[in-house]
């Protein structure tokens, strides 16, 4: 009854909330995605999504098709793989923002290793902007990171395609109370962190004093430390770790702005010569996690003791 192409097509619509970045990611024309999109309405006979000239929504009846779409895409999936027969293989260097390790993308990682037996996945987990310089640099195949909104989706070096738009937002303790009179306190990662980085413009930006309370490579070092009551981060309003609110407005921050969560791909062959051996796997671990979208950045439940 549904095609997978226009649930793949309405999937991307879900996750990035825009009908044109929806078709720089599947690589097609704004109008593909639009007649896609309406095919599918006209298949299931509900409106799925609120469109206008600003904004682009998921209806009741869209955010019920995310879980249909998704069942049926995953068990077309599988029935490729059984019938095709094909297995990947060899060695494929993995890289993602510290970020991701509190949410979902272990689960997604266990399943491709599931599926993949033969696939050599090594991880590395670092700053954005680290990942970003090994996979310039050769030493990564494929990256999970932020980056700002204003730069461009075509790397230099290789694909790069938007997994969802997101806000930074001030978070921290809830007991945290902030005097509008003293240097704002700051818990952050060492240079060169996006979150860091886009934390100092705003606050110089409109004058606000501010002094580093804690600096720390790993996640978990700054989680502690805001939840000891330290001082603020800026972070990824998706991915808030367990044990720390959105700092309210009445603190009066400044807004942060967007951020985007992106999968930036290794340099891509050239023409004329033998496709990567690490090709397949990396763009198989893409579309895993392209296919979960939303559903990455769902924190996980807070381990015991």
């Amino acid at each position: 009854m549904f095609d997978p192409t226009q649930l793949r097509t309405f999937l991307t619509v879900a996750q990035t909330l825009s009908f044109t970045q929806a078709a720089h990611r599947l690589g097609v024309r704004q109008s593909t995605v639009s007649q896609q999109v309406r095919r599918l309405e006209e298949a299931a006979g509900r409106q799925l999504f609120s469109r206008d000239t600003h904004s682009v929504t998921l209806t009741e009846d869209g955010e019920a098709m995310l879980g249909f779409a998704r069942t049926i895409l995953e068990a077309n999936e599988r029935a490729a793989q059984w019938f095709t027969g094909t297995r990947l293989r060899g060695r494929l260097r993995f890289g993602a923002s510290e970020d991701f390790v509190l949410t979902r993308l272990p689960e997604i990682l266990e399943r491709f290793r599931r599926d993949h037996p033969e696939v050599e996945l090594e991880l590395t987990v670092e700053l954005s902007d680290t990942l970003h310089e090994q996979l310039a640099a050769g030493r990564l195949d494929l990256v999970l990171a932020k980056r700002h909104p204003d730069h461009p989706y075509q790397s230099t070096h290789g694909r790069s395609r938007l997994v969802w738009r997101d806000r930074l937002v001030w978070i921290g303790s809830e007991q945290l109370r902030l005097d509008p009179h003293r240097p704002v306190p700051l818990v952050v990662f060492p240079p060169p962190a996006v979150t860091r980085s886009r934390a100092l413009d705003v606050l110089e930006r409109h004058s606000r004093s501010w002094r580093v309370a804690c600096t720390s490579g790993s996640l978990n070092g700054l989680v502690a430390a805001a939840r000891a009551g330290l001082g603020v981060m800026a972070h990824t309003l998706g991915m808030i770790p367990p044990g720390l609110v959105r700092i309210p407005a009445r603190a009066g921050l400044p807004e942060l702005g967007g951020i985007d969560v992106v999968l930036l791909h290794g340099a891509q062959t050239a023409p004329g010569t033998r496709p990567s051996p690490v090709a397949g796997s990396a763009e198989a671990l893409a579309e895993v996690i392209l296919a979960a979208g939303d559903r990455l950045h769902a924190p996980t439940a807070e381990p015991e003791g």
